[in-house]
């Protein structure tokens, strides 16, 4: 048994050697550079431009809606179907994982947008490995304008993605925790009246006054972080694949497509995660 495996082994090399290195050699993988923004395709208004960042995006979120949809079927049961128990399954990890960070008194209502935000940003990450995507376009001198761009390959995209965020996070702590324990977790003095005189008290005041104003422009550059991190990640997954097809394109560039899907994955996680966080810093402890 050990001798056929070795030599099936050994004949699956020499076929990836004999068809895969000369096809590499007659037909090469010509390949540009991936541009640092999305393409403008067309104009809707004066002001309102189209790019192909925008249109993957459309695409992609018309056929999630879709495809979750005839995952679960029309009407729910009470003993789910296979589509219906793989969405249920996907809902409960994600539930279980989630709540403790936010608090059992806000999930219910947060839920839907960290769940929302989680497969979007998923699928998105991993439309650069969808076939077509990067493939076709017109080419406008020494530039290839593709019809089709990775949506978070686009700063514009994930800064709009932070900035859902961070709303989320405003309105969601505004809601169950309240302006006052906000103002107070923000800028209040956290010292005890009664352990210490009243002159070090005012002036732990002011010290927090000032920590409380570091605070709010932490809390600002969570836009910066957050858009940055994911479109950092995914515009270079996108170069390290382009880079991978032009030394070959025959099987060599696989495993980069595995590594690109694991960080696309990781990087729908840290972003729901981060999110998750933020919200439970100040709902959970209000629970509490």
């Amino acid at each position: 048994m050990f001798c056929a495996l070795r030599w099936q082994v050994l004949f699956s090399i020499g076929l990836l050697v004999v068809v895969v290195l000369p096809m590499a050699y007659y037909f090469p993988v010509t390949t540009g550079q991936v541009s640092k923004g999305a393409y403008e395709l067309f104009r809707v208004t004066q002001r309102l431009p189209v790019t192909n960042a925008m249109v993957t995006n459309w695409i992609l979120a018309i056929v999630v809606i879709f495809g979750v949809r005839f995952t679960i079927g029309k009407n729910l049961r009470v003993i789910p179907g296979r589509g219906q128990a793989a969405v249920e399954i996907l809902l409960e990890k994600l539930q279980t994982l989630l709540e403790p960070i936010v608090g059992k008194h806000a999930m219910p209502h947060v839920f839907p947008l960290l769940l929302t935000l989680f497969i979007y940003i998923l699928v998105q990450n991993l439309s650069g490995l969808f076939p077509g995507v990067g493939a076709f376009g017109l080419r406008a001198g020494d530039h290839f304008c593709y019809f089709f761009r990775p949506t978070n390959a686009d700063l514009n995209a994930t800064l709009g993605l932070a900035l859902v965020s961070f709303l989320g996070w405003f309105y969601f702590v505004l809601r169950y925790a309240g302006p006052k324990e906000f103002f107070h977790d923000t800028f209040g003095n956290k010292a005890d009246r009664k352990e210490l005189p009243l002159f070090m008290y005012i002036g732990l005041g002011l010290v927090f006054i000032g920590v409380g104003l570091v605070d709010v422009i932490s809390m600002l550059f969570r836009i910066v972080s957050l858009s940055f991190r994911l479109y950092g990640n995914v515009f270079g997954g996108e170069n390290l694949i382009t880079k991978m097809l032009g030394l070959m394109g025959y099987l060599f560039p696989v495993p980069f497509y595995l590594l690109e899907a694991l960080i696309g994955l990781i990087q729908a996680v840290v972003f729901t995660m981060l999110s998750a966080v933020y919200i439970g810093l100040l709902t959970n402890h209000a629970a509490e």
